[in-house]
């Protein structure tokens, strides 16, 4: 099975960039999406971001025009591109597998979710 471990996160001052690392212990699946997720503290999780591959690729409008997701399937490596960061991008984040199917591109829905990675924590500080 699949083991996803992301890396990359820290701290930064308001309007800054990081860029978080979802590395998978093998080939990303076949037929499968790759996501991005996020905890602020005190709330619940929520997606930040889906690709199927290439450019088809759905963002929340929270970030959208400031996060780039991107994957390097030579390197079985998924990347978030995060700019312009705010405070209320503060929270874990993960990255996940999870279905292409149906309501699942469009919407967030937990039961899509196959796989889930441990986190990372990005704190924006302002």
């Amino acid at each position: 099975q699949v083991q996803l471990v992301e890396s990359g996160g820290g701290s930064v001052q308001d309007g800054g960039s990081l860029t978080l690392s979802c590395t998978a212990s093998s080939v990303f699946p076949n037929g499968t999406c790759l996501a991005w997720y996020r905890q602020p503290p005190g709330n619940k999780r929520e997606r930040v971001a889906i690709t199927s591959g290439g450019t088809n690729t759905l963002y929340a409008d929270s970030v959208k025009g400031r996060f780039t997701f991107s994957r390097d399937d030579a390197k079985n490596t998924a990347y978030l591109q995060m700019s312009r960061l705010k405070p209320e991008d503060t929270g874990m984040y993960y990255c996940a597998l999870v279905s292409c199917a149906g309501d699942c591109w469009w919407k967030d829905l937990p039961s899509c979710v196959r796989m889930w990675g441990q986190g990372t924590q990005v704190t924006v500080s302002s």
